[in-house]
């Protein structure tokens, strides 16, 4: 199945408020980003961003160098329609995250839900090299945990538990995790677990 294809489908289709993954304060990864005591030239990546709103929080706090990467072109129009004139101040990517090759480094990587739609080991290896080349500082993931759902828009997932997430990316110390409840926006719960690491040096 195209990958892309389902994603365009899924955001010209529904609005946020008739998808599970909508949040109107992304706290949790705020809580996290908020822990590195970043400074405001930090340069941030949003993996899988598609129209969530942790970039326009991120705009509020000063924060200049972010970057928002999705596999759906019709996400990225939705989040900039949404910001306005501040959308100029992003650097969007159009890419599905396996083949997408970073023309610089970042020293934080954000991914809340899109890590646990690679199910197959070369796509989970993909982003592993990845993220051992485009992060120089920290990295935080949040996925669904082991009492999470299993599917997801219609995909399978794969799910995580603190040991699982910290072994698969053996070149980052991890730092903390937690788990969420994640309300969703027709009332359900999705459970998650976030994890920050810091990259360690080679």
């Amino acid at each position: 199945m195209d990958r892309k294809n389902h994603w365009e489908t899924v955001y010209n289709t529904k609005n946020p408020d008739e998808v599970s993954w909508t949040q109107e304060v992304p706290q949790t990864s705020l809580d996290f980003l908020h822990s590195f005591e970043l400074g405001k030239t930090a340069k941030i990546i949003d993996v899988g961003g598609g129209d969530s709103k942790l970039v326009d929080f991120l705009l509020t706090e000063g924060f200049e160098d972010i970057t928002v990467l999705d596999i759906s072109g019709r996400a990225i129009e939705r989040a900039k329609a949404r910001l306005g004139e501040k959308a100029q101040k992003v650097k969007w990517i159009e890419s599905d995250i396996t083949e997408f090759e970073p023309k610089e480094t970042y020293e934080v990587w954000h991914d809340r839900a899109a890590f646990h739609f690679l199910t197959e080991p070369e796509q989970v290896q993909a982003y592993l090299d990845l993220t051992k080349k485009a992060v120089t500082g920290y990295l935080v993931l949040g996925t669904f945990s082991e009492d999470g759902p299993k599917k997801c828009s219609g995909l399978d997932i794969k799910q995580y538990n603190e040991g699982s997430m910290e072994a698969t990316f053996p070149h980052f110390q991890k730092i903390e995790c937690e788990t969420m409840d994640h309300k969703t926006p027709f009332g359900t719960t999705q459970h998650f677990i976030f994890c920050s690491f810091k990259k360690m040096r080679d």
